[in-house]
């Protein structure tokens, strides 16, 4: 399962979080000042009430007839937030504003803030209770100031929420981009390369990482170097005994009278022949996986390419090379043995399962193209065919180790192999290509 990366999970983590703090903070603050409002509305309620009651006591008290209701008159059209209601100790309605409905002012008896459903009230009395007022306002008008007061705190959200997402996506990418760096260091590594990473100036959060790298990289170069100074070793340890063997083989085989005898010291003779070019191929391996392949001066590719083809030009094999070279010199700082033994081991294969001349060529941009004649090989079997131990349907007497050592050396030179069946333009054939010129490839272990 693809698991998204730590930017956009901690990125979406921290946004949830500065929402919901954004979100929690409105609230809490529309509550507060909702609480606030409701003091100052019901302390203006109180005043107001007041402030009428005394208006009322002298109006009233001014009158030559009693018990007479009188509506004070609006002086222009306008919204009425506070409607009153004087009553006398009788409960008859004295005075009243411009739109106070009687019916909906109940006869309160006690002093202070009362409250239905629709309406805040504030309850008064003067003279001796004689006279009382009772002040309306609308809970609308509350709730209204109230939703106007939350729309104002919400509106700046709708636009610092997205800020703020914005600005932690931008801030996490922006702290994340020593990880970048190192993950960009570790890609430009090349294949064979152990060598520390330097962490003087990483992080601190990634320099732990980079010290437990580096013990990673030096146990596994350990290992490396142990195992092919193993091969090595063993290779060239075997090359004596080998060769003893074989050398006694083959006289037991000249001098047998019995026929018998000597057809099976030829069948030791074969094998000791196959086991002398297997461990002469794990040389080759452990020297290509761990040797200096560049060197400091460049030289000339023709001479080294000459004496490889050459030694084909005799035996059962003679005739069977081609070799075309530009006129003018093609320098490689590439050491000269890993040429030759990568070029061997190319014609090698060739002539081997190849069935007409083998064509090597090198053109003037430092490319050696060995080509030869044989049935098409599947795509898939031609991509297996550069690993260890791989060998064709028709490899007869092959260590499978041919290509493979080709295939490290290219690699490590920062030259791929490329193999290609059949030849271009035709139906058959095979073609294996690698550049040579070698002066783009920076080994580390130089």
């Amino acid at each position: 399962m693809t698991r998204a990366s730590i930017r956009l999970r901690s990125a979406a983590a921290l946004s949830l979080i500065v929402t919901l703090i954004w979100l929690g903070t409105a609230l809490v603050t529309t509550r507060l000042l909702t609480s606030e409002l409701n003091d100052v509305f019901d302390s203006a309620l109180q005043e107001t009430g007041q402030r009428i009651l005394q208006l009322a006591v002298v109006d009233v008290l001014g009158r030559e007839e009693e018990g007479v209701a009188q509506r004070v008159m609006a002086l222009d059209d306008h919204e009425e937030y506070y409607t009153y209601i004087v009553r006398d100790d009788r409960g008859r309605i004295l005075l009243t504003s411009h739109r106070a409905d009687p019916a909906r002012f109940p006869a309160f008896t006690e002093t202070g803030f009362h409250q239905t459903s629709e309406l805040r009230f504030y309850h008064e009395s003067a003279v001796r209770g004689t006279i009382s007022l009772t002040i309306a306002e609308p809970l609308s008008h509350r709730r209204e100031v109230a939703r106007e007061m939350a729309l104002s705190l919400a509106l700046p959200l709708v636009v610092m929420i997205p800020l703020s997402i914005a600005g932690i996506f931008y801030g996490l990418g922006y702290g994340l981009r020593p990880l970048g760096k190192l993950r960009a260091q570790l890609a430009r590594r090349g294949v064979k390369d152990m060598s520390p990473l330097p962490t003087k100036d990483m992080v601190t959060e990634l320099r732990p990482i980079g010290d437990a790298l580096n013990q990673l990289l030096a146990r596994l170069d350990t290992a490396f170097a142990a195992e092919r100074s193993f091969t090595a070793n063993a290779a060239h340890e075997l090359r004596t005994p080998l060769a003893g063997a074989l050398a006694q083989v083959q006289r037991l085989r000249q001098t047998a009278t019995d026929p018998d005898i000597a057809r099976r010291a030829g069948d030791v003779e074969a094998t000791l022949k196959r086991l002398t070019r297997l461990s002469e191929r794990l040389m080759q391996l452990a020297r290509a996986e761990g040797a200096r392949l560049l060197t400091d001066t460049a030289q000339d590719l023709r001479p080294i390419l000459r004496i490889v083809a050459g030694d084909f030009a005799q035996g059962p094999d003679a005739g069977r090379v081609t070799l075309s070279l530009p006129d003018a010199p093609v320098r490689s700082d590439i050491d000269p043995d890993a040429v030759a033994i990568l070029a061997r081991n190319l014609i090698e294969n060739a002539v081997r399962h190849g069935v007409s001349p083998v064509t090597v060529t090198l053109d003037p941009q430092g490319t050696l193209s060995v080509e030869n004649d044989c049935p098409p090989i599947p795509p898939a079997e031609l991509a297996a065919l550069s690993g260890r131990f791989v060998r064709g349907k028709d490899a007869g007497e092959g260590s499978g180790l041919g290509l493979a050592i080709v295939h490290t050396i290219a690699e490590r030179i920062g030259s791929p192999l490329r193999l290609t069946s059949p030849l271009p333009g035709k139906t058959t054939g095979f073609s294996a290509r690698v550049n040579l010129h070698g002066t783009t490839y920076q080994d580390q272990s130089r």
